[in-house]
């Protein structure tokens, strides 16, 4: 029986907002839902990703699929697809840019035919006869490479003949691959030595000579640093860098190494991560409370209950603590765990703790991350090398297997809330995973959302509430009259009881402050002293804010920067002044009032630098 399948066309500005209609070749029989897919689409070839079987209505009117993307099984597993499905129908979004948000960015941008040789013929391009033919072959010992990459003689069809020839002989293999922009996977070429190699360093640490021509000096150096105390692999470019490029070739010729291609993943947890491996005993110190939600969470795991849990505790009530026991139990069931948080600087402080006091993989996934990064978690995730995934409201998307457990940390959040399309509410969506997926789900906050608190009251929620903290007794709150600071003269953002405070820190016993204010910049209004004239994005006519680093003046809501003027664009006076602040004005304050304190800032402007939000983080933990 003819088969036909339902495809999701990647094809910008046409057709993205439907799917397709698409018959698989007999070649094809085995495709799965969910794998990328080439076709025709209109006059040209485009990337499809198959959701679905369809009925074909008419199998003369149906184009066949051309072939399949290579990606090491379906792109998407099953449930990361039907959450796609899900809320494609849910938020009106065209399916094919739903996958798209769902892939990490860019990597459908670039798709290439690429060659690559086989692994019976990694070491012989010398042996060919055919001269053009041994120069093909050497230009892919590095590894796969893009056929447009490579260099030929008789043009792009002749070059397309010879590969086309040498992937009949088993010689190298052809396939369509998604490569991203910037977001394909590495790849490195490692050394190691064969049966014959080996057993010339054995000869060699003998004192004896080798059959015909001897190894030069820096040749039986790689073979030793090979072989040493055992046989081992190195990578191709760290040993040519000890011995020579020429060395090495050498010793591939002469067929005592032989080289092997492998992807080098970017990981973006490696340094942090390094020691940090823990395990602690389980369950220790829980208030009854806590142990009320943990036995609850532990409940809803092993029944695969999907019902939401309403964790509502005061800020510091112990929800770190009871997220740790509940994740310990999803993962000694062998099921992977999902835990979002509303902003980056959340998400490291959470992979420190897990890693503290789980022996788990720890994924990250945030914006923050290098595209290549987010590619390599991603596919990291989907192989199944991840136990625990942390990350902002992108991770919600992650392509997940047999999740076991889902917390949304701070549920009541806006920034779940995305503003691109599609437009989805990452809590919402996590709901609609956990039914699909039959796993638990935890909605922790001190302050949970309104909508949260009211499913709670009907019965659609169950809920738990942590009514005091672990550690004791709540901080002391006082509230400063800012009204009578201005009375007093002071002209500053810090009131007078903030800088006695501050002022009062014993720096020697690493005592810290924390400073929060919602606002970013050095002043929020830029006004002209002579016409009340207050500078505005002429876009959103809201007024831009003013940024001391770089002297420019932002526009908080669409992201427009313009040079800071001296003079008034609308009177051309000079006299200038700049209302209120923001956190780059504190952090100037403070270092001119307190230069002995060590400061450091964190808002978005510092985050968007790549690494930036670690280097904070950690430099506050370390005192």
């Amino acid at each position: 029986m003819t088969r036909a399948v339902e495809v999701a066309v990647d094809a910008a500005g046409r057709g993205g907002d439907r799917t397709y209609t698409y018959l698989v070749p007999d070649r094809l029989a085995d495709l799965e839902l969910g794998e990328a897919i080439l076709v025709e689409f209109g006059r040209r070839q485009a990337l499809g990703i198959v959701i679905g079987e369809a009925i074909a209505p008419s199998v003369a009117t149906l184009k066949p699929i051309v072939d399949r993307v290579r990606a090491d099984g379906p792109l998407l597993p099953p449930l990361t697809l039907g959450l796609a499905m899900s809320i494609a129908a849910h938020y009106l979004a065209p399916p094919a840019l739903v996958l798209r948000a769902m892939l990490p960015p860019r990597l459908l941008e670039r798709l290439e035919l690429v060659a690559e040789l086989a692994p019976t013929d990694a070491d012989r391009a010398d042996e060919a006869d055919d001269p053009i033919v041994r120069d093909l072959l050497g230009q892919l010992e590095r590894g796969p490479r893009p056929v447009r990459d490579l260099a030929g003689p008789d043009g792009r069809a002749g070059l397309l003949r010879r590969l086309r020839t040498l992937e009949t002989a088993g010689r190298i293999s052809l396939t369509w691959t998604l490569l991203g922009a910037g977001a394909g996977p590495r790849f490195e070429r490692w050394i190691r030595p064969t049966e014959q190699g080996r057993a010339a360093a054995a000869v060699l640490a003998s004192g004896g000579r080798l059959a015909g021509r001897q190894l030069g000096p820096r040749q039986v150096e790689a073979l030793g640093a090979l072989v040493g105390s055992g046989p081992r692999e190195l990578p191709a470019a760290d040993l040519a860098d000890r011995h020579g490029q020429a060395s090495v070739a050498g010793l591939v010729r002469r067929g005592l190494v032989e080289a092997t291609v492998r992807e080098r993943p970017r990981r973006p947890l490696a340094t942090r991560l390094a020691g940090r491996r823990g395990g602690r005993p389980p369950g220790t110190d829980l208030l009854p409370a806590q142990r009320v939600a943990v036995e609850h969470i532990q409940a809803a795991i092993a029944a695969r209950d999907p019902r939401p849990l309403l964790l509502d505790g005061v800020t510091g009530g112990g929800k770190t603590a009871i997220y740790v026991e509940a994740i310990a139990t999803s993962l000694e069931a062998g099921r992977p765990v999902l835990v979002l948080v509303p902003e980056i600087a959340l998400a490291l402080p959470l992979v420190d703790r897990l890693r503290a006091d789980l022996d788990a993989r720890v994924g990250l996934v945030h914006s923050g991350l290098a595209d290549g990064e987010r590619a390599d978690e991603w596919r990291r995730i989907r192989a199944g090398e991840i136990d625990i995934v942390v990350g902002t409201r992108l991770a919600v998307v992650a392509p997940l297997a047999e999740i076991g457990l889902i917390v949304v940390d701070e549920e009541h959040d806006p920034a779940y809330k995305s503003d691109r399309t599609p437009r989805l509410q990452a809590r919402d969506v996590a709901i609609r995973l956990a039914r699909l997926a039959g796993s638990a789900i935890v909605l922790g906050s001190a302050s949970p959302a309104v909508e949260s608190v009211g499913r709670a009251r009907l019965g659609e929620y169950d809920r738990v509430v942590l009514p005091v903290r672990p550690a004791g007794s709540a901080p002391t709150v006082e509230v400063v009259d800012l009204r009578a600071e201005l009375a007093a003269g002071e002209r500053g953002l810090l009131s007078r009881s903030l800088s006695g405070a501050l002022g009062s820190l014993d720096v020697t016993a690493n005592q810290q402050a924390i400073l929060v204010l919602n606002r970013r910049g050095t002043a929020s209004v830029v006004l002209c002293r002579d016409c009340g004239h207050v500078q505005a994005c002429p876009d959103c006519e809201r007024p831009l804010v003013y940024h001391q680093a770089g002297s420019t003046l932002r526009c908080h809501h669409c992201g427009r920067a313009t040079p800071l003027a001296s003079r008034c664009p609308a009177c051309a006076s000079p006299r200038i002044r700049y209302l209120g602040g923001g956190t780059e004005r504190v952090e100037r304050e403070v270092r001119s009032l307190f230069p002995d304190l060590r400061v450091g800032r964190l808002d978005r402007d510092v985050v968007e630098h790549r690494g930036a939000a670690e280097r904070v983080i950690d430099a506050f933990a370390a005192g």
